[in-house]
């Protein structure tokens, strides 16, 4: 008989690697307790096993094997089932030396113990039904936060108002199906115990309450994974310059001669709790340089995969600014609507620079001749602002608007944000199992077909939850944990 590796004591350094004050060495399983027992003397004498529970026992940490004592330590003790894991578990807190937590690691190692895989400690507190799946993403969302955004949905999922969400609209399904089936059983009478009417209410409510969530993705993505913005425009145009003032450092290499920037920078700023990524790309312009080139057509997909292009104009150059709006509407469209129509797309927003204002007067006409130019070209320019990226005049208004730009996407109702592309996902599907179940009733399908695709719906909504776990879903989900959580 195979053993399950679930039924392994296991140990891992839940605190950050390297020197520090104090270090934090986390065990569980059912042999946790004896395990320390076996390398732990508390000063005040006795077992870890008749501790009592949120308790921390003083004590020395020593190698049974030599009589060496390698560090006076704190224990935390939790039995089951009142710890993260719902297993016998507990906590080393040692002064932070390298050398001390690979000792103690390998003690335990050496009296039964293994180490812990990537987020093995939160997939156990997952399998004991100490949290669901989505719970257990959001401890990983949780520890990766970097703003208060990111802190705050993260922590909205963890205490469970995604699931509650989820196991709601579940329940709701659970009992119509239940109901449908039932017909089944009693086909030959040609019962009903599921009101059509009322599934069709049904079907509108949850597919309005999924409509909101995935409509919240956008702004979800955002917080977590933070807004790409890519500074484009033609050579010389102080895209470098603006990239540096926006971060408030010398990131990018400023210089006059033409074509400095050769590849992309990118970096990173909060504005309004929201990570932007800005990224500074080569200038653009007919050359026969083959690095240049590959930095062009850099910049061409790093402007394709923007959530927000800024198009930086010489404001000196008045004579410059057609051919660049029109260079940004060939590259910006990659793949055009059937009708040949270059539609801006939706996600993406298109902000027009007139830098150099410090240089050359920026009046209403020019701004309004841009953007003119701009619908012209079959963009919609969302701002028009004079900029000087050197005198730094003019950036508050850009970065003002871009802050407050990716708030109006906000939460779905309850106060939930999608932030998972898994989730995301799931939900799309199941919404298209509940558009099949609504197209079949205006159809007159079998009640057979219409249970199936209202089944469908539930695994994509129990994917999400964990009621439905395919092996390579916990693979994905706890493979980008850290080995301590």
């Amino acid at each position: 008989m195979t053993e399950n590796r679930f039924d392994h004591t296991i140990c891992a350094q839940a605190s950050a690697q390297g020197p520090g004050a104090v270090s934090i060495i986390r065990i569980s399983g059912k042999r946790s307790l004896e395990i320390l027992d076996g390398i732990f003397c508390p000063k005040s004498g006795g077992s870890l096993k008749t501790c009592p529970g949120y308790k921390l026992v003083f004590g020395t940490v020593t190698d049974p094997e030599t009589s060496s004592m390698l560090d006076e330590v704190l224990v935390a003790v939790f039995h089951a089932p009142h710890s993260y894991t719902g297993e016998e578990s507990a906590e080393v807190y040692c002064h932070g030396s390298d050398f001390i937590v690979q000792g103690i690691l390998r003690l335990l190692i050496s009296r039964g113990a293994r180490l812990a895989g990537p987020g093995e400690f939160t997939q156990r507190a997952f399998l004991n039904g100490k949290m669901d799946l989505s719970q257990a993403e959001a401890v990983a969302d949780l520890i990766a936060s970097e703003t208060q955004a990111a802190h705050d949905v993260a922590l909205h999922q963890l205490k469970g108002g995604f699931s509650d969400e989820l196991t709601a609209m579940r329940s709701e399904l659970v009992d119509m199906v239940s109901l449908m089936e039932l017909e089944l059983d009693f086909s030959e009478e040609d019962v009903e115990f599921a009101d059509r009417t009322h599934l069709l209410d049904l079907l509108d409510k949850l597919q309005t309450h999924i409509h909101a969530l995935t409509d919240s993705f956008a702004y979800g993505n955002a917080i977590k994974n933070g807004v790409p913005v890519a500074i484009v425009g033609a050579t010389n145009t102080g895209k470098s310059t603006l990239l540096n003032a926006i971060l408030g450092e010398e990131r990018a290499i400023v210089s006059p001669i033409a074509g400095t920037t050769r590849d992309s920078i990118e970096d990173t700023v909060c504005l309004g709790g929201i990570t932007f990524r800005f990224i500074d790309t080569a200038g653009i312009r007919d050359t026969r340089g083959t690095i240049e080139k590959i930095g062009i057509e850099r910049s061409y997909q790093k402007m394709a995969g923007a959530s927000v292009v800024l198009l930086m104009l010489d404001a000196t150059r008045p004579e410059t600014f057609g051919e660049s709006i029109a260079d940004l509407a060939r590259h910006l469209h990659p793949q055009k609507p059937a009708d040949g129509e270059g539609t801006y797309c939706r996600r993406q927003e298109l902000i027009i620079l007139l830098n150099k204002s410090d240089a050359a007067p920026v009046d209403e006409k020019m701004t309004d001749s841009v953007a003119s130019t701009a619908s012209e070209a079959g963009l919609s320019p969302a701002l028009v602002i004079p900029v000087s990226a050197r005198e730094r005049k003019g950036l508050s208004r850009l970065t003002a608007y871009l802050s407050e730009s990716r708030k109006q996407f906000k939460t779905a109702s309850g106060g939930t944000t999608v932030t998972n592309l898994r989730h995301f996902e799931a939900l799309t599907s199941a919404n298209a199992a509940l558009d099949r179940v609504r197209s079949g009733l205006t159809a007159g399908l079998s009640t057979e077909l219409l249970t199936q695709d209202i089944r469908e719906a539930l695994y994509h909504i129990g994917t999400i939850t964990g009621e439905v776990t395919p092996d390579e879903v916990l693979g994905r989900v706890f493979g980008r944990f850290c080995i301590g959580k």
